[in-house]
């Protein structure tokens, strides 16, 4: 019986390849579009055709693919519209739950800065430090106390580490900025106002969008067009 539990529990061979895919399509910087094809993916991942297949599918019913006949699946640049999409929906929620989180300050503000710390050590790995990046938010996220709220924000996770990564790319002086907001949030949190704390998150996300329009300014590229930002 023990066994059969254990074998029950192991993921899929769709869901290792939807998961290698993933991962895939996250650490690729999201002004870069490129195609992939199945053969690709099943000697990356070992393993055959058709669960690659549904991953792929899986994907695509996502829209984090498109899938062209004869010629694989095409990873797109980040459009301005889904850029703004997922500003906006992290701006409702971390707003939220930076106000809640201050009512714990003295038990995340340590946690928060052990964080930062970590950060500073991850400056020459891009992945690695906005997946720490996430990390910083996630917590904030999770004080707040509202299980419905974290999952939400669980869900855009993947869209973050690929726009996370496009702003770093674009900046040379990302990375220390980020360091420095980031330390300004917590010292906001610190002060116990809910107000104070959540103009910090506001200017946080205001920066790392901010790089994204300079970027498409300066390259003319797909990403952020059609949109005016203040």
């Amino acid at each position: 019986m023990l066994s059969m539990t254990r074998q029950r529990a192991q993921p899929s061979a769709q869901d290792r390849a939807y998961g290698w895919l993933k991962e895939y399509v996250a650490a690729l910087p999201g002004t870069q579009g490129r195609f992939l094809t199945e053969a690709e993916v099943c000697a990356e991942t070992g393993l055959s055709r058709t669960p690659v297949r549904e991953a792929l599918l899986r994907l695509e019913a996502e829209q984090f693919i498109e899938i062209m006949p004869n010629k694989g699946a095409y990873i797109p640049p980040i459009t301005e519209r889904q850029v703004a999409h997922l500003m906006d929906a992290r701006a409702l929620v971390e707003d939220w739950c930076v106000r809640r989180s201050v009512e714990l300050s003295q038990h995340i503000v340590p946690r928060l800065q052990n964080i930062i710390a970590e950060q500073k050590g991850l400056k020459d790995r891009p992945v690695d430090f906005i997946n720490c990046d996430r990390e910083f938010h996630r917590t904030i996220v999770a004080a707040a106390g509202n299980e419905v709220i974290a999952n939400i924000y669980e869900s855009l996770r993947d869209r973050q580490l690929r726009t996370g990564l496009t702003a770093l790319a674009a900046s040379a002086e990302r990375t220390a900025l980020v360091l420095t907001e980031h330390q300004t949030i917590v010292d906001a949190i610190a002060t116990g106002k809910a107000d104070v704390a959540a103009r910090a998150v506001e200017k946080h996300l205001a920066s790392t969008l901010g790089v994204l329009h300079r970027l498409n300014t300066a390259k003319s590229t797909p990403m952020l067009t059609g949109r005016t930002f203040t």
